[in-house]
């Protein structure tokens, strides 16, 4: 069975980490976008509590957890690994119940789409900085490290 799943490089590894998260942060900016396009109510606070919310999260949370990624990826030593490797078995746990919530809290209705809109840009930024941050880190990699 292992010998179906692609191997890749240390290289390629950041960037399908950058692909992923820039997918999902695309994602999220995008419906929370057109969220607020259809609430237009208070417009302009809306958009700043998002994007100073998610410059927070970034900052307080998101770098962190990408810095890690992105050393657990250097720390491969030039072998070639399976291709969903940049996740540990945690990174993964995480990110299923993450976006479990989400869906939940969406279909459930808990919390109006007026407001979740906000959050969803609020997430989006931070992920769309740290996919940013594991191309970066693809592109200037030195397999000599």
């Amino acid at each position: 069975m292992r010998s179906f799943i692609p191997l890749v490089t240390n290289r390629s590894l950041f960037f399908i980490a950058a692909a992923l998260w820039a997918f999902a942060g695309v994602m999220l900016i995008v419906r929370g976008v057109s969220g607020i396009v259809e609430f237009p109510a208070h417009l302009f606070i809306k958009l700043s509590v998002a994007l100073t919310a998610g410059a927070v999260f970034y900052l307080l949370l998101f770098k962190k957890i990408s810095s890690k990624y992105v050393k657990r990826i250097t720390g491969f030593q030039n072998m070639r690994v399976p291709f969903y490797s940049f996740f540990s078995l945690r990174g993964y746990i995480m990110m299923t119940l993450m976006i479990s919530l989400g869906i939940a809290v969406r279909k459930t209705g808990i919390v109006p789409f007026e407001y979740l809109a906000v959050f969803y840009i609020t997430m989006g930024i931070p992920l769309l900085v740290s996919a940013f941050k594991f191309l970066h880190s693809g592109i200037f990699f030195d397999k000599s490290e």
